[in-house]
């Protein structure tokens, strides 16, 4: 089974340029993961006889928004996080809306997994959404995932909006403190990995140069100056059944790439 994930920075855009149908007819994945589709589903048309689509944009016009294609049709699709863990960790309106009404979250329940499309909240430029982001939004997520997996393993792709480690962006030193790159953002994506989820491609690949999203500005995308934001996790149970991890910086449309990893399930 082949899972990808990708941020599409806008479905509309990466359709029209026929980019996502060559990503489709080319990699043809089993279950593929969107994020920032900032559409809903009436303003753009995917017609693939083969997928079972699931949309969930956000309240917000052109924002941000999720999606899941699956080839399996899943035995239960559910959107946003829980209502019950939003209320606990006030995941209420900030300056720039409620993040979980951003369709942010979309789960596909299958018989012996979940799959979880995730876009985690900006800290934003002058790290105005820190605070929401280390204190409400990843202990809230993770949460999230550590109930699903009591009833079985979880599978969760998508832009975490941070580089983890120092080999996760190209220039760490001036980078160190801003947005991506805050000690906070990076506790929280080890939060997840302290809970025993596994980065599926540094079970492959390590080292620096594996970046999933590039700047538009001074050719960075050609030279490589570059971050990787995007990640795939999966349960520590599952560690066995995953035979690769790989990225996909020859996809353009959108200032991301896929990335995909390929399992035994």
């Amino acid at each position: 089974m082949t899972i990808y994930s990708w941020n599409v920075n806008g479905i509309r855009a990466i359709i029209n340029k026929g980019a996502f149908t060559d990503f489709i007819n080319n990699e043809y994945p089993d279950i593929l993961c969107l994020q920032e589709i900032k559409a809903k589903p009436e303003q753009f048309n995917f017609d693939h006889n083969s997928y079972h689509a699931y949309w969930y944009p956000a309240e917000k016009s052109g924002y941000s928004g999720t999606g899941i294609l699956t080839k399996t049709k899943p035995v239960s699709i559910s959107y946003g996080l829980p209502e019950d863990i939003a209320n606990e960790f006030n995941l209420s309106n900030d300056s720039y809306g409620n993040p979980n009404l951003e369709g942010r979250v979309i789960t596909a329940e299958y018989p012996k997994f979940y799959v979880i499309s995730v876009y985690t909240p900006n800290a934003k430029d002058d790290l105005t959404r820190l605070d929401l982001r280390h204190k409400k939004w990843d202990p809230a997520f993770l949460k999230y995932i550590s109930k699903l997996e009591k009833t079985k393993p979880v599978i969760f792709c998508g832009d975490l909006n941070v580089a983890h480690t120092e080999d996760d962006l190209a220039n760490p030193g001036p980078n160190r403190g801003k947005k991506g790159f805050t000690d906070e953002e990076r506790e929280g994506i080890q939060a997840y990995l302290d809970a025993g989820y596994i980065d599926s491609l540094r079970q492959f690949k390590k080292g620096n140069g594996y970046y999933t999203w590039w700047s538009h500005f001074a050719n960075s995308r050609a030279r490589n100056v570059g971050w990787r934001i995007d990640y795939i996790l999966i349960s520590g149970s599952l560690k066995n059944k995953l035979k690769s991890a790989n990225i996909f910086p020859k996809y353009l449309g959108s200032d991301h790439c896929p990335i995909s990893i390929d399992m035994d399930l």
